[in-house]
């Protein structure tokens, strides 16, 4: 298996892990708030991935040849977008349901190449342009266009979309001059985790007992959608660009509205599921098309 694949396969497992997250984050919060649910995935994930640092990372890391404040920087960076865009996202479901949050999450797949393009000049594939605009008009269909007002839980959404796609960004930065996935996933659960200490003691009066009432979900999210999925967000973004990835990350709204659907036994109409099929168009077509342009032209 070539590394483009592997990153691939990372990418869409990673999008599955955290559409299954909505569902658990929005039943995680029945004793806790979002605060409390958002420091203990953090903290989860941060505890999940530590033993694999020291087996696999720490001893090929050389700190000598390291621009040591350089990296720090980029990895609370990291932490503190990943904060903010989780706290957002988590909030926003207490207004909306889980299918819009999925859906408006997911408009990071405009942010990442409208940045890249016009902030950092990276040229991209001419098919990214028309698999974006696929992505959003299908991610329409998903969310409630019958419900012309505006939630508050879809506008935290859109504002959460827009740190999703700095931080799909600054990955892909932090990797190019220091490439340990495992390292990086775990630090910035550390830093969220840090970050949102002061919010759950100032808005929450968390307690060891409403959390384990809610530990399941939390576990779940903790370990799969911050430990693992963080990684393999990493792993993936280490041969793929970041505007395909965020095309095929936006698969994460799909799988949220379907086991929406499943399990909360949220709305799911044909509209909803064209929807669905447009996403999974814009993310074919976004990683097919410059294949064949390689094959027929020569050309990326």
């Amino acid at each position: 298996m070539d590394k483009k694949t592997f990153s691939l396969i990372c990418a869409i497992i990673t999008s599955i892990l955290w559409g299954s997250a909505f569902v658990a984050q929005d039943m995680g919060m029945d004793f806790i708030g979002p605060h409390t649910f958002n420091v203990g995935r953090f903290l989860i994930g941060f505890l999940t991935l530590l033993p694999f640092f020291f087996i696999f990372e720490l001893k090929n890391i050389n700190f000598k040849r390291l621009d040591k404040k350089k990296i720090a920087y980029f990895l609370f960076y990291l932490g503190f977008v990943l904060a903010v865009g989780q706290e957002l996202q988590q909030i926003s479901l207490i207004y909306t349901d889980v299918a819009n949050t999925g859906v408006f999450t997911v408009f990071y797949v405009l942010v990442v190449p409208v940045i890249s393009y016009f902030i950092f000049s990276k040229k991209m594939h001419w098919s990214i342009w028309p698999s974006v605009l696929i992505c959003i008009l299908g991610g329409l269909l998903l969310s409630e266009l019958n419900n012309y007002s505006v939630r508050l839980g879809d506008t935290l959404g859109v504002l959460s979309a827009f740190c999703w796609g700095v931080h799909i960004l600054l990955i892909r930065k932090t990797i190019e001059m220091f490439n340990f996935p495992i390292t990086i996933a775990m630090s910035q659960c550390f830093v969220a985790c840090l970050v949102l200490i002061g919010p759950m003691f100032y808005f929450e009066d968390p307690t060891f007992n409403n959390f384990l009432k809610d530990s399941y979900e939390v576990l779940y999210v903790g370990i799969l959608s911050s430990g693992l999925a963080f990684l393999l967000q990493t792993y993936s973004l280490q041969n793929i660009s970041p505007a395909p990835a965020a095309i095929v990350f936006s698969l994460e709204g799909v799988f949220a509205a379907i086991l929406a659907w499943l399990i909360l036994d949220q709305f799911l109409n044909e509209i909803k599921i064209l929807g669905i099929f447009l996403i999974l168009v814009a993310v074919i077509f976004s990683q097919l098309m410059p294949i064949y342009d390689k094959k027929k032209y020569g050309r990326n």
